[in-house]
């Protein structure tokens, strides 16, 4: 007899087989759904993105292809691009791009440069700063139609600003600021300053400002801290800040109507698409204007992303 535990042979005294593994460890286990998505890189939470694809292919996909395919089918004939050639061909519809980029690209440009040095003073912490906030993102919630209304009592030719001028006698007769090209730019300059305004206000509150007073303990002052250290760090977002403004006020539309001129300096490249759908039941040429509209802006956009990668883009070591 031996001392200890008597065991059986091929088997441990732990219990295990020859090989030294239990039963549950000698079985091979397949790995579940999410295992073998994750080791193919992909995320089983991203099902959850589906229903926002379907809403986008609904919304925006379909009747972007639908638009594209029916501009190739012209009502008249002439062969698939013959509604590209009748737009190019006439100088009244082929100056609407030139009317739509001198009001867009002039009020996305002043928005921008109007919120920098705003923002970058409401960037720090006072008394009255969400007062101030609130006031200067009022506009958002008018909307373009009481924008209008507003700038038709205010600048029209019985308003409160000509009644002003007039009384002080700097002129006799009313300026004339509606239903002509600065009523529409009022209009863009007004509605799109707030979207520019808070997103550089994010931007300039991303940057750390432990650069700033690094700078500054170097002699520094607040010019030359501004011009080398925060303007190459906002420039990136500036330049997406001014993509979006522009976006938004190349597609003007009722302000054109309401405050502009309609037929004459404001008829804007989406007044030709609405007129050739809705006046002329023109379908395949409104739906080239609009693809003629989407190109320009495509342009635009990727001459501003162009000069933006050439910035710098690297970590601020911002807050965030």
């Amino acid at each position: 007899m031996t001392s200890g535990t008597a065991t059986r042979p091929g088997v441990d005294p732990d219990g295990r087989g020859d090989s030294g593994r239990s039963p549950e460890k000698g079985r091979r286990v397949e790995p579940g759904l999410r295992h073998r998505l994750a080791e193919r890189g992909v995320d089983i939470q991203l099902l959850l993105l589906v229903p926002a694809i379907i809403f986008v292919l609904g919304l925006f996909i379909y009747p972007f292809l639908y638009a594209f395919g029916l501009s190739f089918q012209p009502t008249k004939g002439g062969g698939p691009l013959a509604d590209y050639q009748r737009f190019f061909g006439d100088a009244f519809q082929r100056d609407t791009i030139w009317k739509t980029l001198r009001l867009a690209l002039p009020a996305a440009l002043l928005n921008v440069l109007a919120s920098v040095p705003i923002a970058y003073r409401m960037r720090g912490r006072f008394r009255g700063k969400r007062l101030i906030t609130t006031l200067l993102v009022v506009p958002i919630t008018l909307g373009t139609v009481l924008t209008a209304e507003g700038l038709l009592n205010f600048l029209g030719p019985a308003g409160w600003f000509n009644r002003i001028v007039m009384g002080l006698g700097l002129t006799q007769e009313p300026v004339r600021l509606i239903n002509n090209y600065w009523g529409v730019f009022f209009s863009l300059v007004i509605t799109g300053f707030p979207f520019a305004f808070l997103l550089i206000l994010s931007y300039l509150s991303g940057i750390d400002p432990t650069l700033e007073r690094a700078a500054a303990t170097l002699g520094a002052d607040w010019r030359a801290r501004f011009r080398r250290i925060t303007l190459p760090l906002l420039a990136p977002g500036l330049a997406t800040t001014f993509v979006l403004t522009f976006v938004l006020a190349f597609s003007v539309f009722p302000s054109a109507i309401l405050v502009g001129s309609p037929q004459g300096e404001t008829r804007v490249i989406s007044i030709a698409a609405y007129q050739a759908a809705y006046e002329q039941y023109d379908y395949p040429f409104a739906s080239a204007i609009a693809m003629i509209m989407g190109v320009v802006e495509l342009l635009v956009l990727s001459l501003v992303l162009l000069w933006r990668s050439r910035l710098y883009t690297g970590s601020t070591g911002g807050k965030g």
